[in-house]
């Protein structure tokens, strides 16, 4: 672990990175057995063609990033990185709410699955759409809070499940007037996963 990078005041607040570097491999395996949720999600992203230079927020282990050809990954957690470098990701130790790139270089934006653990998900957001080129497109697979598996994942935080303690899901709503207050609308909704956990 990056002890100097870690000890930095910015992220003495942001704690829920810290466990996805401890178990990154645990993390990393729960695609593998659930492999049919992950095809699921996978399909859903690429009916949405992402194409062009990708930046992924909250890359982790760059299962997702990988699979759609997303070049660049960013995510606090040193250990993950080390796995999405493996599989062909560019991967940066950053946090989302402080992105290390110039304005308007991306032309999509991938937020799999992270939006509901970063501590400050408007400022991630904003800096999303301050990298996102001007015809680009910020693509968020979220599970929403109201959901069969929102409220499975709610259960599991309130009993201090390892990673799902640290969650904050949204409704739709929520997501919706996140994404105004930066002057980002919603173009496309997709579902995926019919069927309850």
């Amino acid at each position: 672990m990056n002890h100097r990078f870690l000890s930095s005041p910015i992220l003495r607040q942001y704690v829920s990175f810290r466990i996805f570097d401890e178990l990154y491999l645990r993390y990393d395996e729960w695609y593998k057995r659930n492999r049919v949720i992950f095809e699921c999600e996978l399909k859903a992203l690429k009916m949405l063609k992402p194409s062009g230079r990708g930046l992924d927020l909250g890359v982790g282990t760059g299962v997702f990033a990988s699979e759609i050809g997303a070049e660049f990954g960013v995510d606090p957690a040193l250990n993950p990185l080390k796995l999405a470098k493996s599989r062909g990701v560019e991967a940066i130790q950053a946090m989302g709410e402080y992105l290390p790139f110039r304005d308007k270089c991306f032309d999509y934006i991938l937020i799999a699955l992270s939006l509901c653990f970063f501590d400050d998900p408007m400022n991630v957001l904003r800096e999303a759409r301050r990298c996102m080129k001007d015809s680009g497109k910020i693509i968020i697979c979220v599970i929403l809070r109201n959901s069969s598996w929102g409220r499975h994942y709610e259960m599991l935080k309130k009993k201090g499940h390892d990673f799902y303690r640290y969650v904050n899901f949204y409704t739709i709503d929520e997501i919706r007037e996140m994404l105004s207050s930066v002057k980002l609308s919603i173009e496309k909704i997709y579902a995926t996963l019919s069927y309850t956990p």
